[in-house]
């Protein structure tokens, strides 16, 4: 079968260019197998719209390409593209290596902050897998620690490198779950980017009609999501402005402070926070997935002296 040309901008170290190989993965996981089917044109394909068969499809991928031989969410939590995850590990490890000589920190020594890691806790598997990175993640939601804790016992490679902390104010974004005598090379977080529940599920609309060609008057949420997971008060706006707020108070114990922005009309609030709160240095790194457009948002306090330092005593050796 002819290899399909790459998707449009993926990151170059993606391992996801071009087309699923659904034979592979299904044979890799032989519960992908009843989503897969041949469609009109001849070629093997599933239902993305349907959140059993994304599920199945992220299962099988983690399997084959990340050596994960358990994962899996409960009905109604956000069930995340792998591809535009790994992308985001990529660009944040090339972030580090411009502060490095070009070469990316590895290795359990460095130690990155998911803020909201979530039932699916998919960046630190990720991170973990990819780069062999140290994850701490912070969740709100009780039922979604229980499901990462599964995932962590039922996968005993990840367990060392992996930690979830609860966050018992919801008020707050890092204060409580870490510590001012911590050091973070790294911060990611995917925020919550609606301001409602039915902003929410208007996107699965218009998520659903683009992947199907069909107008639909409901729609299960493809992806999954809940409360703090799509939707928070203010969106996804307002919790990057906290984020950046709170970040001050541990502007000497991270590196790079980094998020994802969704919403392209939100980074001017954001740049006039982040020069607000005096941050050392901001940059703005863009990503593509086919016609889909999103950018990492990245921060630090450190100026040139102390970036060095870090370097020096953090990643020398790496």
């Amino acid at each position: 079968m002819s290899k399909a040309s790459p998707k449009p901008g993926l990151h170059p170290r993606n391992l996801h260019q071009g087309r699923y190989d659904l034979e592979l993965l299904a044979n890799s996981d032989p519960e992908l197998r009843p989503w897969v089917f041949t469609n009109e044109y001849g070629n093997l394909t599933l239902d993305f719209s349907n959140p059993d068969a994304v599920k199945a499809l992220n299962r099988a991928l983690l399997k084959q390409y990340y050596q994960v031989d358990y994962w899996d969410i409960p009905e109604g939590y956000l069930c995340p593209p792998i591809p535009g995850r790994a992308d985001y590990i990529h660009y944040a490890a090339d972030l580090l290596a411009r502060s490095n000589g070009g070469k990316i920190p590895q290795g359990k020594k460095v130690h990155v902050f998911d803020v909201g890691t979530g039932a699916n806790l998919i960046y630190p598997i990720l991170g973990n897998s990819i780069y062999g990175w140290s994850f701490f993640g912070s969740e709100q939601d009780p039922g979604s620690i229980e499901v990462a804790k599964e995932i962590l016992n039922r996968n005993p490679g990840l367990q060392p490198n992996i930690q979830i902390r609860r966050q018992t104010d919801f008020h707050k974004i890092f204060d409580g779950v870490m510590q001012q005598e911590e050091f973070f090379d790294l911060i990611v977080c995917n925020p919550p980017f609606h301001q409602s529940e039915k902003e929410a599920r208007e996107g699965s609309l218009r998520k659903v009609k683009n992947l199907t060609g069909k107008k639909v008057e409901n729609a299960i949420l493809n992806f999954g999501g809940k409360a703090g997971e799509l939707w928070c008060e203010g969106g996804e706006a307002e919790f990057i402005r906290k984020m950046i707020r709170e970040s001050l108070q541990f502007r000497h114990s991270c590196f790079w402070f980094t998020t994802l922005v969704a919403k392209e009309e939100n980074l001017k609030s954001i740049y006039q926070m982040l020069k607000k709160t005096g941050v050392a240095q901001y940059q703005t790194i863009a990503m593509y997935q086919g016609s889909k457009k999103s950018r990492i948002v990245a921060w630090t306090f450190l100026n040139q002296r102390q970036m060095e330092n870090w370097k020096k005593f953090r990643w020398e050796g790496n």
